[in-house]
C-alpha cells in the first residue's frame, strides 16, 4: 500500500548557503509526484516538507540523509503525517 502522506524533516549541518534547497527541490522533481518546499531556518537548518505517496517521500529522506547532498549533513529528524494540501509544486521558500 503506498498512501499519501507528509513528510517535515529538518536538516541540520552545513545545508545553508550551499545550494541545498535548490538541490532538495531537484531531487524531489526527479523523484516525481510530490509537493512542498524547502526552507532555511533562522538557527541554520533546513526544513524541507514534501507530500506525496510514501515511496516517494521515504527516496527523497534517504536522499537528504546521504552523501550526495552539497554541503555536510550531521544529522536528519523526521516525522510523518497526513497531508494538508495547499501547495503548487515544490518551492523553495
Amino acid at each position: 500500500m503506498n498512501e499519501d502522506v507528509r513528510l517535515t524533516a529538518w536538516v541540520r549541518g552545513r545545508v545553508q548557503g550551499v545550494g541545498f534547497r535548490w538541490f532538495t527541490r531537484e531531487n524531489a522533481m526527479e523523484i516525481g509526484g510530490m509537493v512542498g518546499f524547502a526552507l532555511n531556518l533562522d538557527d541554520g537548518r533546513v526544513q524541507v516538507v514534501a507530500e506525496g505517496q510514501r515511496e516517494n517521500c521515504h527516496r527523497l529522506l534517504d536522499w537528504l540523509r546521504s552523501s550526495d547532498t552539497p554541503g555536510r549533513v550531521d544529522g536528519v529528524t523526521e516525522i510523518w503525517g497526513t497531508p494538508r494540501g495547499g501547495y503548487d509544486g515544490f518551492g523553495m521558500r
